[in-house]
């Protein structure tokens, strides 16, 4: 399937019908009185949060949702009926903007939250609703509202609580592959990967984390160069970065401390606030490099690079590190969440059960 993370629609909720001027027509009854029904309300647009659904294709080729319009009020006391609703289905992470105003709408994050993103005009009124005791045979009616009509910009940013970042071949794409079931494409050439991937690494039982694999940043991203930054968004609802490096490049002449101080640079340039969220550096492909000359190898990057936060040394091929990355990621991830949610309080009858 074709991974598509931005569209826009147009979205028009169905009008109200129109009131009805009518009076009862019956032999002997000289003055029947108004029966005029209501008209029906127009039609609403719903959008639900699906989670088997993981990009907005569905919506970059049909651009255009019109609701159905309530029906006209008849005579006979007969209200119109109400218009069909439509819901479209959308990935959860999903944020509805504005397309004119940049406003944003909503955001669909929990799997299957339903919202109305477009009213249905209410009906107008019958001139059964104008009767009183001075106007007997009232020959009003109002016309229905018209329905919510909107231009909406779709913008897709993935639910994943870490974020891969590297350079293109740094082994973002292996690594995914180790510690999850997502098989991403690998290959020997750089940005092999063109979209997200999401992984769930499963650490035990009832104990898992998403991952997010993105396309490789290269220096100049900002400006466009290699696939840009237009991925960059999917990190920004991550808790933890993980910066891979790869320790031992096919080209001999590239220092990879000059590549990852540029993807920092790229990150900062494109939103301080992700640059400010906890990065862990990860040195990937430590297999192809001779074991006497590792550990001078890793002081030497980590002393060029002034790198004073956590290291993890790994080989993503093997597996080796693997194993204590991942426990050290989700013990990260579960303080975060019991940070935000507060302690669950647990019966002291089932303490030994509780999930650690």
């Amino acid at each position: 399937m074709k991974f598509v993370d931005e569209a826009y629609i147009d979205i028009a909720a169905g009008d109200g019908g129109n009131g009805c001027v009518s009076f009862r027509h019956e032999k002997y009854k000289e003055f029947g009185g108004p029966n005029g029904g209501d008209g029906g309300r127009g039609g609403h647009v719903f959008a639900v949060a699906d989670p088997n659904l993981n990009t907005l294709v569905d919506y970059r080729y049909s651009r255009r949702h019109e609701a159905k319009r309530g029906e006209h009020g008849m005579g006979s006391d007969m209200f119109g009926a109400a218009g069909d609703d439509i819901t479209l289905k959308m990935p959860v992470g999903t944020i509805i903007t504005d397309a004119q105003t940049g406003q944003v709408l909503y955001e669909l994050l929990t799997p299957g939250e339903c919202i109305t993103i477009a009213k249905g005009g209410d009906g107008g009124f019958g001139n059964l609703r104008f009767k009183s005791a001075i106007n007997r045979a009232p020959r009003q009616k109002t016309p229905g509202w018209p329905g919510e009509r909107k231009s909406l910009k779709l913008e897709l940013k993935v639910l994943a609580d870490v974020g891969l970042l590297g350079m293109p071949n740094a082994g973002k794409s292996t690594f995914i592959a180790a510690v999850s079931n997502a098989r991403p494409k690998i290959a020997d050439y750089p940005f092999t990967t063109l979209h997200p991937n999401l992984g769930v690494v499963r650490v035990g039982p009832e104990q898992s984390f998403v991952v997010a694999d993105i396309p490789g940043l290269i220096e100049g991203a900002s400006e466009g160069a290699g696939l840009g930054h237009q991925f960059l968004r999917h990190l920004q609802r991550t808790r933890l970065l993980l910066h891979i490096v790869d320790l031992a490049p096919f080209d001999e002449a590239v220092d990879p401390v000059a590549q990852a101080k540029a993807i920092v640079g790229e990150l900062k340039k494109y939103d301080a606030q992700l640059y400010d969220k906890p990065r862990w550096l990860v040195l990937n492909k430590l297999d192809m490099v001779p074991a006497e000359e590792l550990v001078a190898k890793v002081k030497d990057f980590v002393k060029r690079f002034k790198w004073k936060g956590p290291v993890f040394e790994i080989s993503a091929l093997t597996r080796e590190g693997c194993e204590p990355l991942i426990k050290a990621i989700y013990q990260h991830v579960h303080d975060l969440q019991q940070a935000e949610h507060g302690v669950v309080e647990v019966d002291p009858r089932f303490v030994d059960d509780a999930p650690q």
